[in-house]
């Protein structure tokens, strides 16, 4: 059986086809050209080939050994990107982060969170995915995202993970700028009678409560647009379509294109942050929880002033 060669002599032969020289090789490893050249003599014994030919005063490489450095080569970038990613584990923790959030959200203060943490972290690889609550608890359970962004704790229930509150805001009701009710300072259930209800479905917290509140007022609105997203209902407020109970984030979004207005009594959102119970959160998830903690306590939305 033919000896095995060793990581020793092949980074000898990988040095030698580099720089040409066994001498230029001894400088390049911080050795001595003996060394180098007992290597070479013992890859070339192992492997039971001639990989040189000395060609004045220089080691010309035979084509197997161009054959041979090939294939070293793939594997000695493989092992300089493996040292890369330690370094960059070394420094922040790891060197990607996967997000999922709402659309809501991700088209209001997502961004600004995103550009205040880039600051903070260049290097890092951001994957930010806006999906539906229900996506982003099945992402964050199959482990295709380490933390999630929502306000709907509903879809949250009962799966694998731990929630974090970062912000309470108040809910307000958009509308079309020329609708009767835009001019009033605040809106509560009553107003809804014989109006069009744009309303998310069943399975949203926001959406939930207002229903509550509507039963227990006795209100009955006229009829009921139901949709998936808040940012449809915003559209469908401007267009004059009917009137809806939003987050503030999302009625920010298109507040210079519709009516916002406070919804009495109030109405908490809630905004949390996901991640699986079963794997240790890395520095720059934690990091990031911190930016979004510092983005909504800095939001300068009038909204806020209806947190509880």
């Amino acid at each position: 059986m033919s000896p095995r060669l060793n990581f020793r002599q092949i980074e000898a032969f990988r040095a030698v086809m580099l720089t040409g020289t066994t001498i230029a090789a001894a400088n390049m490893l911080n050795t001595t050209q003996p060394s180098i050249s007992r290597s070479l003599a013992q890859i070339q014994s192992a492997a039971k080939l001639k990989l040189f030919e000395l060609d004045r005063g220089r080691l010309r490489p035979t084509p197997e050994a161009v054959m041979l450095f090939e294939a070293v080569q793939r594997n000695f970038l493989g092992l300089e990107a493996i040292e890369e990613t330690v370094a960059l584990l070394r420094r922040s923790g790891i060197g990607r982060l996967r997000v999922a959030c709402t659309p809501a959200l991700g088209m209001s203060v997502m961004p600004a969170v995103m550009a205040r943490f880039k600051v903070r972290q260049p290097d890092v690889h951001i994957t930010l995915r806006t999906i539906s609550s229900y996506d982003v608890r099945e992402g964050l359970l199959n482990g295709l995202y380490d933390l999630g962004v929502t306000t709907n704790s509903l879809q949250l229930e009962g799966a694998q993970l731990q929630t974090k509150v970062v912000d309470q805001v108040a809910a307000v009701c958009v509308m079309s700028r020329s609708h009767r009710l835009a001019t009033h300072a605040h809106v509560g259930p009553r107003h809804f009678q014989s109006e069009t209800l744009l309303t998310l479905d069943r399975q949203d917290d926001l959406s939930d409560e207002w229903r509550r509140a509507l039963a227990l007022a006795k209100v009955v609105p006229s009829s009921m647009i139901e949709t998936t997203y808040s940012a449809t209902i915003c559209r469908l407020a401007e267009v004059g379509a009917g009137i809806g109970v939003v987050n503030p984030y999302i009625a920010s979004v298109f507040s210079d294109r519709l009516r916002v207005v406070p919804v009495k009594p109030t109405i908490g959102v809630k905004i949390f942050v996901a991640y699986p119970r079963h794997v240790a959160m890395s520095a720059l998830a934690s990091e990031f929880i911190t930016q979004i903690s510092d983005q909504f306590r800095n939001d300068p939305r009038p909204s806020r002033s209806g947190k509880r």
